[in-house]
């Protein structure tokens, strides 16, 4: 199955954090869910210089892009506009058990 990274960066604007928290519980909800059906692999937010969430970083895989895509249509963060910006590359990451 192929594997993604995903970058996804916050709005900066004023609001943008209280839309993060306000959506912050179905996104993770979400993320839970992806969790059980092999899909979310690690990530967390990301964090400028003095601890703030500015951003989400994720290594997920689906059968292909089309079902990243499809999920991302309905991610929380998307609808919610918490997400401004979101590079996705797809990648091999190391598997130390083999």
């Amino acid at each position: 199955m192929p594997q993604y990274a995903v970058v996804a960066y916050d709005y900066a604007d004023d609001d943008a954090l209280n839309r993060r928290l306000a959506n912050r519980e179905a996104h993770l909800d979400g993320v839970r869910t992806l969790a059980r059906e092999g899909c979310f692999l690690s990530g967390g937010a990301i964090l400028d210089d003095s601890g703030k969430m500015i951003g989400s970083s994720a290594h997920l895989q689906f059968a292909d892009r089309r079902a990243l895509e499809a999920w991302l249509e309905s991610e929380p963060y998307m609808t919610g506009r918490v997400w401004e910006y979101v590079d996705i590359h797809e990648v091999k990451l190391f598997d130390p058990s083999a």
